[in-house]
């Protein structure tokens, strides 16, 4: 059975939640990904993730300029997280009922 380790994109691209949008779409456009993984702020705080589709549904489509927009802003916080051993298929269930579509994979 193929679990999310198996597929998962090993090179996870972070960014800071104080960037502003537009470096999260220059750091996007550099490393070619739809999606960051913001970091904590500290150890007890939870991961966020910011994605192509935050970007264009809460800065672009508004016509906000991304440059002074802060990530933080938009992001999706605290970030569903997936375990590397869950199945594919466990996998693809969350997605669909939570409407997602990219979960980081943390042990």
């Amino acid at each position: 059975m193929m679990k999310a380790e198996d597929i998962m994109t090993k090179d996870v691209v972070t960014i800071r939640g104080s960037a502003t949008v537009a470096e999260a779409v220059g750091l996007m456009k550099e490393k070619r990904i739809r999606a960051l993984v913001v970091d904590r702020r500290h150890d007890d705080d939870a991961y966020g993730i910011v994605t192509e589709t935050d970007i264009v549904y809460k800065v672009i489509a508004y016509g906000k300029d991304p440059k002074q927009i802060r990530v933080y802003e938009i992001m999706s916080k605290p970030c569903i997280v997936v375990n590397p051993e869950l199945s594919v298929e466990y996998v693809a269930r969350l997605f669909a009922n939570i409407g997602i579509h990219r979960a980081p994979v943390i042990q």
